[in-house]
């Protein structure tokens, strides 16, 4: 199994290269960005498995960047930030924040804290049921009314991914690295021949995947 990747997104270039340090010793492999412009070109390369975001930074906010994040991926994000009053917390974890660590933070909560969230997004249930589709996620197998809907591999990580996202709009390039295991690299043929697949043997299920030009997919009731 491959390590997982967390994005450090800090512009305090002491603190950032401490916690580079003490993430890849435990391990993971680390992406850094000192600002919001590389945050974004890191993710559009390849998402991470976690972010630990900051909140000011030179060219915006963190909280401004993790609601555009929250658009397409449910990726978790530990927010570590000198904002430490009772108000900034609650705004940050409303905003989309799993966690809160204030600085100063001690090293040991700050992996605590890490390897929590990354447990936690592996927790994914054995079967999932919406409505009269089910998903057995163990055995990677989609039914219909009890009839096995014949899913691909990736057919069925496609699936899902918008059954865990219902109704929120989801990026092609996400949906792309996760089902092909790698960056999409500006071809969403592939992507789209295989959602039209998908839109066919779910039909009649009650729910449909729409698209929309520059938000990407959708799975929602019909």
């Amino acid at each position: 199994m491959s390590a997982k990747q967390i994005l450090l997104v800090e512009d305090n270039e002491q603190i950032m290269q401490g916690n580079e340090r003490l993430l890849k010793r435990r391990g993971y492999e680390v992406v850094t960005a000192l600002t919001l412009s590389d945050a974004r070109k890191a993710v559009g390369a390849q998402m991470p498995d976690l972010f630990v975001l900051d909140i000011m930074l030179p060219d915006g906010s963190g909280l401004d960047f993790m609601q555009e994040l929250r658009q397409y991926s449910q990726t978790p994000v530990l927010l570590l930030t000198g904002l430490t009053t009772s108000e900034d917390i609650v705004r940050g974890l409303t905003a989309g924040g799993d966690d809160y660590l204030p600085k100063p933070y001690d090293f040991g909560v700050l992996l605590a804290r890490v390897e929590a969230l990354l447990r936690r997004a592996q927790q994914v249930p054995e079967r999932i049921q919406k409505g009269r589709l089910c998903l057995d996620v163990t055995a990677d197998v989609a039914t219909l009314d009890g009839a096995d809907l014949l899913l691909t591999q990736k057919e069925f990580v496609l699936l899902l991914i918008f059954v865990q996202n219902e109704k929120r709009f989801i990026h092609s390039e996400y949906l792309y690295e996760k089902a092909w295991k790698q960056p999409m690299a500006g071809d969403s043929q592939a992507l789209k021949k295989t959602v039209y697949r998908l839109r066919e043997k779910i039909e009649g299920s009650g729910w449909h995947i729409d698209w929309s030009r520059g938000e990407g997919y959708c799975f929602e009731k019909e």
